[in-house]
């Protein structure tokens, strides 16, 4: 079997598939000083081949496992799948390998707070719960583990859903769907019928979960067979998660519970309580008990880099959304505060579409700071809006968005782009940020 890519999924892989006796080769087209720290992990026995991807390890192989990072386009494997090779991904191979109940999260935005929360929500009710994912611990590397679990909580890109054939989770969420990833996808509808294959093996036996206030999500819906429970913020549902009133509400099977109070939820931002209700549906489908659930609502503050206050300096607030990397992202964060902003975006650019942006940066954005590779193409799409300044560097940024901010207002960081012009990635960007706003200080 041959592993695509040597990193903490690939490793994981490698040593999964060793264990079950496989014969096991990985590539990776970087360097040995690049992979040098999961070089040492592998057993002996594993055949290494780097700096390239040798055509004939991927026609050899009975089956190829890709890590997230690997596009199915890339010739050595398109190639293999020409002279029949089985390719998946990690999480079909991982899904193989377990009997454990899966809660599977997607969605351009809000992943990884959803499923964090979904997790602490169970272990908050006592259930042993396995995280990770597309986060944190890859799922092969759970499977190695061998622990005892009532559930996987599984984050789920649309990278891993194109390598599926069996996959099936009992429950599966949808959070929303917007453009992203245009890098890697010839179109939207490809990215959206990666996303939808999160449905296709379910039945009616398992449930989705899907935002009602959600175009695209509407539109896969009537595709889905299993069970379907829809979540909204904006409208009132015959059965679902909505909000009534100031309350987290679900009305399910004919009877309502009031959840939560929305002034008791920590987690700022109105995407963040789509992200709530979804969570909350997981949650009741689970049978946790209303008092519980708000327990945990009351206490969870979200994550580094996701709508992160940093800092309140002369009466102006920075929010630090290092996560936002696409537009959809950064509309969702704009909704939710009605002071006056500074926004500063921009970075490498993903191949999308600016424009979208123009008409909530034109009612919620009092001046914009663009820098990055991308920001002369995210001016070029807000004509009309001013005043657009440049610079050269996210500190210098926010130096002059503090020079010219005003008492009550806010500076938000939400680039709109990836972050790897000028960085690593979103965590290091977040981490520049909040070093710059620190410095303002001294």
């Amino acid at each position: 079997m041959t592993v695509v890519g040597l990193a903490r999924t690939g490793l994981a892989v490698a040593k999964l598939l060793w264990t079950k006796g496989a014969k096991v080769t990985v590539t990776d087209s970087r360097t040995e000083a690049e992979v040098f720290q999961y070089l040492n992990e592998l057993p002996p026995q594993v055949d290494v081949r780097l700096g390239g991807h040798p055509p004939e390890v991927f026609t050899a192989a009975d089956t190829i496992i890709t890590s997230p990072g690997v596009p199915f386009n890339i010739p050595p494997i398109l190639q293999a799948q020409e002279a029949g090779v089985r390719v998946i991904s990690e999480l079909e191979l991982a899904y193989r390998l377990t009997n454990v109940p899966i809660i599977a999260i997607t969605g351009t935005n809000g992943k990884t707070t959803t499923t964090t929360l979904i997790g602490n929500l169970l272990n908050k009710a006592g259930k042993q719960v396995f995280v990770g994912g597309n986060i944190g611990v890859p799922l092969a590397e759970e499977v190695l583990s061998a622990s005892k679990r009532d559930f996987w909580v599984a984050e789920v890109s649309s990278f891993q859903l194109e390598g599926i054939s069996l996959f099936r989770p009992s429950i599966a969420v949808l959070l929303n769907i917007s453009p992203d990833h245009l890098d890697r996808y010839a179109s939207f509808d490809d990215y959206v019928a990666a996303k939808a294959k999160l449905f296709v093996n379910q039945t009616p036996q398992d449930t989705a979960i899907i935002n009602a206030d959600d175009e695209v999500a509407r539109r896969i819906a009537p595709e889905i067979r299993a069970h379907k429970l829809f979540f909204s913020r904006k409208q009132s549902l015959d059965e679902g998660i909505m909000l009534d009133g100031d309350w987290v509400v679900s009305r399910l099977s004919g009877r309502q519970t009031q959840i939560c109070p929305v002034n008791e939820i920590k987690l700022l931002g109105l995407h963040n309580l789509e992200n709530i209700l979804a969570a909350v549906a997981v949650a009741c489908l689970c049978g946790l008990k209303a008092k519980t659930i708000r327990q945990e609502l009351s206490r969870f503050s979200g994550l580094e880099h996701r709508s992160e206050p940093v800092a309140e300096i002369n009466g102006v607030r920075f929010i630090n959304d290092s996560k936002a990397t696409n537009v959809g992202a950064v509309i969702k964060s704009l909704e939710s505060f009605e002071a006056p902003l500074t926004l500063i975006a921009g970075g490498k650019d993903k191949g999308g579409d600016y424009s979208p942006l123009a008409d909530i940066i034109k009612r919620k954005v009092k001046r914009l700071i663009l820098i990055g590779q991308a920001r002369d193409k995210i001016a070029r799409a807000l004509p009309g809006f001013e005043p657009i300044q440049l610079a050269d560097s996210l500190q210098a940024a926010v130096e002059m968005a503090f020079s010219q901010a005003e008492p009550g207002e806010i500076v938000l960081l939400s680039p709109a782009c990836a972050s790897f012009d000028m960085f690593d990635n979103f965590e290091q960007r977040g981490q520049v940020f909040k070093q710059a706003v620190k410095e303002l200080c001294h």
